[in-house]
């Protein structure tokens, strides 16, 4: 397993600012849905979150920004989902270290 002082520093700031993006508790929602391979749209991710439409994709364009999600249209719709499926991982830590 690599080891930190392994990873260059260009690579250090930018996985900063993927968990910048992260840590606010409306994004990690929308990562927990979209574990597992999961695609969804902005319709079913607002529809899930309870939210307006025009904040959840405020909040899918800071994830796709830092390159957390990337999304595929078909249609009208567009479908975000996680980048690397290793982000998948971040949301089972925080679901082991939360009570």
């Amino acid at each position: 397993m690599g080891q930190l002082r392994d990873i260059k520093i260009e690579d250090l700031e930018y996985a900063a600012g993927m968990l910048k993006a992260m840590a606010h508790p409306m994004r990690i929602a929308i990562l927990s849905f979209l574990e597992d391979g999961v695609r969804m749209s902005v319709t079913e991710i607002h529809q899930r979150l309870k939210i307006e439409q025009s904040t959840t994709s405020h909040h899918l364009g800071i994830l796709k920004d830092k390159g957390v999600l990337s999304s595929k249209r078909e249609g009208k719709n567009t479908f975000y989902f996680l980048k690397n499926d290793n982000l998948s991982k971040i949301i089972e830590c925080l679901s082991k270290c939360t009570p």
